[in-house]
């Protein structure tokens, strides 16, 4: 059955769940659910099951960015499948291959199911965040985005909530929570692919690679941000396993907290930087990441604790709330119809780091952990310094302080 076109502009006719607006909260409620229930059992996971070390693991992230690393070909899937379909198919793809991660126990097995629904994660994640500018209006993208991360949230609270209460009383396996998750996540997506109609926005997409030489502070800023996303990821988690000897039940209401706590903020986020604007809010993110990555050095150069430790890793999650000011500092800065090419562009420069580092740092955290998150600091301070770049009030013609202004025409 061939579904409708519907220009944005004619979507307000439409049942409220039927939107365009709804279906980024129902896609962003879905994700979370198979990705964030595969993170927070996959320490575990690996070490009880698969006999992982810190050069295994750091071997097994650098495989999982790899198809974000290649998101550039989103560019050529789009000269054949609307971003909205791609988007949906790419949800169901990671959710059934979440579905499917304890039948592989074995490195090799691990590696390919995780490339499987990496792929579904980084394609899904490149379209939505072009849908999203595309979507949204620029007066409310601070706050809207704001309330689509916190329904993320919500819905993964559900899922963690349920992991904490019932994995030890009612000894729950990893197949059973993957299967479930992972097949939530599959069904609303094919579900999403037969509900709604086909959103078309008002500015035609570039379906070529573009680079512009006026977006460079923001290739930069993508790129060290992927760096020490990806420590953080990969090792703040690993290290609450390793070091402490948390349980999945304990994992799990680690990320329970933060997810309350993004629940809250990430809507108050979404104020501040509509309030502050895109500079202060990134400078503020910036500054107090190196704190956060310093104290994670010295849990193991002066032996802190593990109070600290999860209080960092909370804390941690609070900074990275404020990450939606980078989308709306791009949104500002850009030509309309430049939004999706740019999306998959930049999505592979936050990715170039992302492959390399893990499985680097995976053997520097072999002999020092303390180093792994020292070099992560360096790389907030080097985001820190280039978010001074940004003007206060950024726009096409003025993307940087450096930005020589446009010639003013003779009378």
């Amino acid at each position: 059955m061939a579904h409708p076109v519907l220009p944005l502009r004619e979507t307000a006719g439409l049942p409220l769940w039927r939107r365009p607006q709804a279906l980024l909260f129902v896609m962003a409620a879905a994700m979370p659910v198979a990705f964030s229930t595969w993170s927070a059992l996959l320490n575990n996971f690996v070490i009880t099951v698969a006999g992982f070390d810190g050069a295994d693991i750091g071997l097994l992230h650098t495989v999982r960015e790899i198809p974000g690393f290649l998101a550039i070909g989103v560019i050529a899937v789009l000269l054949f499948m609307r971003e909205q379909v791609l988007a949906l198919a790419s949800l169901t793809l990671l959710g059934a291959a979440t579905a499917v991660t304890a039948w592989f126990p074995s490195l090799g097995g691990i590696l390919a199911i995780t490339l499987l629904s990496s792929i579904g994660f980084h394609y899904y994640e490149t379209v939505n965040q072009s849908l999203q500018l595309q979507w949204i209006d620029r007066k409310r993208a601070p706050q809207t985005l704001g309330w689509i991360a916190a329904a993320g949230s919500a819905a993964t609270l559900v899922a963690y909530v349920l992991i904490v209460l019932t994995w030890r009383r009612f000894e729950l396996s990893y197949n059973f929570v993957y299967l479930a998750s992972g097949g939530f996540t599959a069904a609303i997506g094919l579900a999403c692919l037969v509900l709604y109609p086909r959103f078309e926005a008002p500015h035609p997409q570039i379906k070529r690679l573009i680079l512009r030489r006026r977006y460079w502070l923001y290739y930069l800023l993508q790129f060290f941000a992927g760096a020490r996303r990806q420590i953080f990821v990969v090792f703040a988690g690993f290290m609450m396993v390793e070091r402490f000897g948390f349980r999945v039940d304990e994992v799990t209401g680690l990320f329970l907290i933060n997810l309350v706590a993004n629940m809250i903020f990430a809507p108050l986020m979404g104020r501040v930087v509509a309030a502050w604007g895109e500079r202060r809010a990134l400078i503020f993110e910036y500054a107090g990441l190196v704190g956060v990555f310093l104290a994670y050095g010295g849990i193991y150069l002066f032996g802190w604790g593990v109070v600290l430790a999860a209080a960092l890793y909370v804390i941690d999650h609070f900074f990275f709330a404020l990450a939606i000011a980078l989308k709306t500092y791009f949104q500002k800065i850009a030509a309309p119809e430049d939004i999706a090419p740019t999306a998959a562009v930049a999505f592979t420069i936050n990715h170039i780091s992302a492959v390399v580092l893990p499985v680097i740092l995976g053997l520097v955290w072999v002999a020092q952990p303390a180093a792994v998150f020292l070099i992560a600091a360096g790389i907030a301070a080097a985001s820190l310094g280039l978010a001074f770049l940004i003007p206060r009030h950024p726009e096409p013609g003025r993307e940087t302080l450096l930005t020589r202004p446009l010639p003013v025409p003779a009378a």
